[in-house]
């Protein structure tokens, strides 16, 4: 009997609170009173999440500058490198055959440089005792500036050679994670092999790619004056990873493109995190949350509003208590229970939080406060007979 009566209260409290909202019906007060708010201002928070992909800060794509065999391969796929270790060799032998070829050339053009100085200093001795003349110096010293110009030829070769020698030896050019090695030893490759080596991502922080419409970039941008300043008053964001859970260091927007994709009307931003546990791996994906904190927002019960025509209207109440169906504006985002009203109401204006539904515009009411709104219907609800109850719900 106790669980009948306790069934009965909520049938007729459910019965008596939705036809006093939405639905209309409720029994009339009898005097046109509906609880009536004036617009005040409160705190605001709510939050907007768009997809993102995540990539390191500096992702490297390793390729060879000389064409070869591998020979040795000196990393494995996720290990940490340093700037300038070695991660692949080459088959160098030619390279190592060229080099000496090149040191052979050198050799060979001192060797003529320094017959070509001895030559010059005797005709310099000669040409002083005039037993020469003008035109065997002249010539004894161009023949010896030739064997210089030769010199350094070869030796402009050597290093050519050397450096081409170096190339066999592929290095990081950067400090990071090794990616995939697709290539085992033995594989010939080359500056055009398609995949690359690896990639080197630098992962010590990551950049995280994500796109905003055109409509809030300019809402900020006109907000905060420009979107330089935009980027630069926007609060840290949160990363929420691909199962759902939420990084544990925040992020900071740092740069936005700067051109709209004409596809998708949106702009892309990034946002840095610190990445100090390597959690985070390039090529992921993710969302960014951003936060929108509003200390003195208007924000009204989603239950006082009507949507017509992918408008949004309430009935506001002027100072001779006449009701207005006024069109309102709000903000995108919402927590499900209440709007955040941006443009259609001001702060002192007043309206009517529940019984919109049999309202009409131009209607003159009684305004009393939601309070007393709850009250009188906890005291009709003890006065309501049986037959009223089953005539509520026949409505």
């Amino acid at each position: 009997m106790k669980m009948k009566r306790l069934l009965f209260i909520a049938t007729v409290a459910t019965l008596l609170v939705s036809c006093g909202g939405k639905r209309g019906g409720m029994p009339s007060f009898g005097d046109d009173e509906y609880p009536v708010v004036t617009v005040g201002t409160s705190s605001s928070a709510s939050q907007s999440s768009y997809p993102a992909t995540i990539k390191g800060v500096q992702d490297v794509e390793i390729r060879p500058k000389v064409s070869g065999f591998i020979t040795r391969i000196n990393v494995r796929e996720g290990q940490f490198v340093r700037a300038g270790q070695v991660l692949f060799v080459i088959d160098n032998a030619t390279y190592q055959a060229a080099v000496r070829q090149a040191q052979a050339a050198v050799n060979t053009a001192s060797a003529q440089m320094n017959t070509a100085k001895l030559t010059y200093e005797n005709n310099q001795k000669l040409f002083e005792q005039n037993i020469i003349g003008d035109y065997e110096l002249s010539t004894a010293k161009n023949s010896y500036e030739t064997a210089q110009a030769s010199v350094a030829q070869a030796q402009a070769a050597l290093a050519s050679a050397r450096e081409t020698l170096s190339f066999c030896y592929v290095k990081s050019p950067a400090s990071g994670v090794i990616g995939s090695l697709p290539y085992k030893v033995g594989a010939m490759v080359s500056a055009s092999s398609t995949p690359a080596l690896t990639t080197v991502s630098n992962n010590s922080s990551m950049e995280v790619y994500f796109s905003m419409n055109e409509k809030d970039i300019l809402d900020m941008a006109k907000t905060n004056g420009s979107a330089q300043a935009a980027i630069a008053a926007m609060p840290t964001v949160k990363l929420q990873l691909a199962d759902g859970t939420l990084y544990n260091h925040p992020g900071k927007v740092a740069k936005m493109s700067g051109v709209l994709d004409a596809a998708t009307g949106s702009a892309q931003l990034i946002a840095v995190f610190p990445n100090p546990e390597r959690l985070l791996k390039s090529g992921g994906s993710g969302a960014i949350v951003v936060p929108h904190d509003n200390a003195s927002a208007i924000v009204i019960p989603q239950s006082c509003v009507s949507e017509v025509q992918d408008k949004k209207f309430m009935y506001t109440v002027g100072k001779d208590n006449k009701v207005k169906f006024t069109e309102i504006k709000v903000a995108s985002q919402n927590d499900g229970n209440n709007y955040v009203v941006t443009e259609g109401l001001s702060v002192g204006d007043r309206y009517v939080t529940n019984g919109i539904t049999k309202l009409t515009d131009g209607q003159e009411i009684k305004p009393i406060t939601p309070e007393r709104y709850q009250q009188k219907i906890k005291e009709q609800a003890k006065e309501m007979s049986a037959g009223d109850i089953v005539n509520a719900m026949k409505k």
